[in-house]
């Protein structure tokens, strides 16, 4: 059995991080790895000792502008993580096998056969320390397969300086296969780094609406009969009338299944992050989805949900682009500010027969270049 570790971001309280993360992982478990979520242990956040007088004086200042800041920012973060993420951790720990190290440099060339990274956006230099880590730098020479399976940059312009695309360039080189999970991914792989990748599915599409259901269950059960799911992880006065119009043109009542966990102002009642459980939950129970997430987007598809997404600009428009596209859904991607037709968004069906043959051609070929990591 090929012991097989996986290289992604850290998994928190981000439902679409968490779910790739576990259906990678799954998929891989079926094909028979012994799959691995490679995870750094967790440490309390601090601020070095040399940077406190500054940042402590600049977080003052901005309070004294009325922009409300924690000024011991680090010790209400350590204090409160524990609970924000208690029903996300607990998922974690019972669907997710971790490989806790104390960090990336402290993984041995005999721990793993193969390294998958992947998926998300482990590409994007903003969500690593050292991006060079989700190529993975550490295990320069070392006798293992690599694979990268559905690596995002998460945006289509370059965010690499000429140094730092010459060194990961010459890192992926080494990789055995490469695929993205945007078609501008693979132009990215070949115009900056010279290599050719291919494009497959996000991993949480190798999975089918019945696996979800299954973990999902009877948690948090909403009344699906008059429902409209809401999913907004930047909320705008655009959205939420977006949203008004669209549950008064539909009859239905709308829902969230999220919390302000990013608002680090709110009571903290409100900052704890519903269990992931509630949010598939969601899904299954809503007759309409609204959102501006990637993954929303991607589980309106898995389970047929009529949707309209919001282009979210400060996370990346590409992937919305791209995963639309691929069904034939472009029309249902929204860009802020503009003035929509919400009756013909919300009168015009999706032809679900054609969604889900694509989905399930894009599935076979995306298992089949997974597959190969055995091979």
């Amino acid at each position: 059995m090929m012991k097989t570790g996986i290289l992604t971001l850290p998994l928190h309280t981000n439902y679409g991080g968490i779910l790739q993360a576990y259906a990678l992982q799954t998929v891989l478990e079926r094909m028979g790895h012994d799959a691995y979520v490679i995870s750094l242990a967790d440490k309390p956040l601090r601020l070095p000792v040399w940077r406190m007088p500054v940042k402590y004086a600049r977080r003052l200042l901005r309070n004294l502008k009325g922009h409300h800041y924690p000024i011991f920012y680090e010790r209400k973060f350590n204090r409160e993580k524990p609970i924000v993420r208690q029903h996300t951790d607990k998922f974690i720990r019972r669907y997710i096998k971790l490989a806790v190290y104390e960090g990336y440099g402290s993984i041995c060339e005999g721990d793993f056969d193969a390294i998958v990274v992947g998926s998300d956006q482990v590409w994007r230099p903003q969500y690593f320390d050292d991006i060079r880590t989700a190529y993975l730098d550490f295990a320069s020479g070392w006798k293992i397969r690599r694979m990268a399976y559905a690596a995002s940059f998460g945006t289509d312009r370059w965010e690499y300086g000429r140094l730092l695309t010459a060194q990961c360039a010459r890192l992926l080189k080494r990789f055995d296969y490469v695929s993205v999970r945007e078609d501008s991914g693979v132009d990215l792989c070949r115009e900056r780094f010279g290599v050719e990748a291919e494009h497959v599915l996000d991993p949480t599409m190798l999975l089918h609406a019945d696996d979800y259901a299954l973990l999902a269950g009877s948690c948090g059960m909403y009344d699906g009969k008059r429902g409209m799911m809401c999913y907004i992880l930047d909320d705008t006065p655009w959205k939420a009338a977006l949203t008004a119009s669209v549950a008064e043109s539909l009859n239905l009542q709308p829902f969230r299944v999220n919390s302000k966990v990013e608002d680090i102002n709110a009571p903290l009642a409100e900052r704890v992050q519903p269990p992931v459980e509630q949010w598939l939950r969601g899904f299954i129970d809503s007759r309409f989805v609204i959102t501006d997430s990637f993954h929303a987007c991607v589980f309106s598809i898995i389970f047929n949900k009529p949707f309209i997404a919001v282009a979210n600009r400060g996370r990346g428009v590409s992937r919305f682009r791209s995963l639309l596209s691929m069904f034939g859904l472009e029309a249902r991607l929204l860009d802020e500010e503009a003035s929509p037709d919400v009756q013909a968004l919300v009168s015009g069906g999706i032809q679900w027969d054609e969604v889900n043959g694509r989905l399930s051609r894009y599935r076979d070929m995306s298992m089949d270049f997974l597959a190969r990591l055995g091979h």
